[in-house]
């Protein structure tokens, strides 16, 4: 198979790109949920709302709340989920092919999520990546976070790497939003988690993949160019 010609920094968002982190979600808000008397909910139901974040979890979890998910609800997800990290998670098949391939031709790879810093850097270990990864941005790092450009453009600015060299990987459209706004080229991630509704062929990418083996693909990389 011939190798893509992969830009000099790929930049990925972390769950629902990279890993697939619904279980260890799912088993947070599940705890919650028996804590309160109240029965497991299903996974395909909290899907949709993982890469938005534990207060949009929360909601879903909670749906007689109406969308008003008090502060210490938050920090009880973040708490828990912190003990469920890794646990039941796993990474999207041919992440690893892939992130081998970034690294084979002498590019780089990152992370940039709205993750907390410190649960993001908590499992890289795990996964082999505390090393592998040229850079970790949360949610926290900085004074914003996506769909603000900043986060992009820090990663960019820290590892010497112009814009034009660089490409975003999310699947949701505040991802592709930051990739815009920062003018870098950006991929749709198709297999992450996004509500139904939602229609990512508008959201502005450059390209969309159905899958992280179409990555692997040259055909991708040079519609990018």
């Amino acid at each position: 198979m011939t190798m893509p010609m992969f830009p000099k920094l790929v930049l990925f968002d972390l769950d629902g790109t990279l890993l697939d982190s619904a279980p260890d979600m799912l088993a947070t808000v599940n705890r919650m949920r028996t804590a309160r008397g109240q029965g497991p909910m299903a996974l395909a139901e909290l899907r949709p709302q993982v890469s938005k974040g534990s207060r949009a979890m929360s909601a879903a979890a909670f749906p007689e709340l109406g969308g008003e998910v008090p502060a210490e609800m938050i920090r009880e997800f973040l708490d828990i989920y912190e003990q469920e990290l890794g646990q039941h998670a796993q990474l999207f098949a041919g992440v690893a092919e892939l992130l081998d391939a970034i690294e084979a031709v002498g590019s780089r790879w990152g992370i940039v999520t709205n993750k907390p810093e410190y649960l993001a850097r908590k499992i890289l270990p795990a996964l082999g990546w505390a090393s592998r990864s040229a850079i970790l941005i949360g949610g926290d790092t900085l004074a914003q976070r996506k769909p603000h450009p900043l986060p992009l453009l820090h990663a960019a600015q820290v590892l010497g790497v112009a814009i034009g060299d660089c490409v975003y990987v999310g699947d949701d459209q505040r991802d592709i939003d930051a990739a815009r706004a920062a003018g870098m080229r950006s991929v749709v991630a198709l297999w992450g988690y996004r509500p139904e509704a939602d229609d990512p062929a508008t959201w502005g990418g450059s390209v969309l993949a159905a899958s992280a083996p179409d990555l692997l693909t040259p055909a991708l990389w040079d519609a990018l160019r």
